[in-house]
């Protein structure tokens, strides 16, 4: 259903393009307008990992300066069937992460330290699994497309109010200047409205692969919860700076919104969480009251953990298989 979805607000923005097009009635500007956004996507497509990465402090990290994170990662894009994506590290205390690259040869998984510091193991294995998720169902060329599209809508409006809609004054299309000029200024935001939607539609997608990816529905619910409730409250400032990359994230990064409107980029954390629940519900699990986060991730130690050393597959006592979560029972791979 979410593909379907997909597809179908997909054809819509491209009607919807197809449409001003024909308003404007200049061809010629039309495809100018549809050449240049191409062109300026066909660049963020093939560079877009390094920027949003640079945007965002990101660095990268080996075997050797995270080998449990690493290996809980390799372990993880085994099961996803993907090679193993680039992994990095951004250092800001809001518990966020996002996925990038053109397709899964070239991909990378970016998460925070506070991320690291306050989840458990499961959890932080569930986050990683909603990424690789994005990778496998192809979203970056998905949201690039959908970009393509409404850019190129965005650059037709601009194309119009600048050239005082000089194709149309001739063209009977039966609108008339107001009807024209209308279209012209809605047309971008209608675009914009259904790239959300498109947006929310694949996070719910990666969120249920993801789960499937981890084994652990619960543990990726109880992780959402968390990130949820501490990015309202913890600023994320390089995505204050670069509010562009807010779709991104598993969390916005942004915005407190409850609901799941129009204008969101992300679908309501409430109703991920459900659909989660009755996930792990279908794989006979149970859902517990979460534990306050201990910080005892596979990146540093915290509260919980044994003498600030790192923790990951093989490590520690406590339930799950990457050493706590799931509600405190024990993991698929434990």
């Amino acid at each position: 259903m979410n593909y379907f979805r997909t597809a179908l607000l997909l054809a819509g923005l491209t009607a919807l393009f197809m449409g001003v097009g024909f308003l404007i009635g200049g061809a010629g500007g039309a495809m100018i307008a549809l050449v240049v956004a191409a062109g300026m996507n066909l660049f963020a497509y093939w560079n877009s990992d390094k920027m949003v990465l640079s945007m965002h402090g990101a660095q990268e990290i080996d075997p050797r300066s995270a080998p449990d994170l690493h290996a809980m990662v390799a372990e993880l894009a085994r099961r996803a069937d993907l090679p193993m994506p680039r992994l990095y590290v951004m250092d800001s205390p809001q518990p966020n992460a996002f996925a990038t690259g053109r397709n899964p040869q070239n991909a990378a998984v970016a998460v925070t330290s506070g991320l690291l510091r306050s989840l458990d193991g499961n959890e932080i294995a569930g986050v990683v699994a909603h990424e690789l998720a994005h990778i496998a169902n192809r979203d970056t060329l998905i949201m690039t497309i959908t970009a393509t599209i409404a850019g190129a809508i965005s650059m037709l409006g601009n194309f119009a109010m600048f050239s005082g809609l000089s194709g149309n004054r001739d063209n009977n299309n039966g609108f008339g200047l107001i009807g024209t000029m209308a279209m012209v200024i809605l047309a971008p935001i209608a675009a914009l409205l259904v790239q959300m939607a498109i947006s929310r539609t694949r996070e719910y997608a990666a969120d249920d692969l993801g789960a499937r990816i981890s084994g652990e529905p619960l543990a990726l619910a109880s992780a959402l919860g968390k990130i949820a409730s501490i990015a309202h409250l913890v600023p994320n400032e390089a995505a204050e700076h670069q509010p562009a990359t807010a779709h991104m994230f598993i969390i916005n990064p942004l915005s407190g919104e409850r609901m799941d409107n129009l204008f969101s980029t992300h679908p309501a954390t409430e109703n991920r969480i459900a659909a989660l629940q009755q996930l792990g519900a279908a794989f006979g699990m149970r859902p517990a009251v979460a534990p306050a986060p201990r910080g005892h991730g596979p990146w540093n130690g915290g509260a919980g953990g044994q003498g600030g050393s790192p923790r990951g597959p093989s490590g520690g006592s406590s339930g799950g298989p990457w050493g706590g979560g799931g509600g405190g029972r024990r993991g698929p791979w434990g």
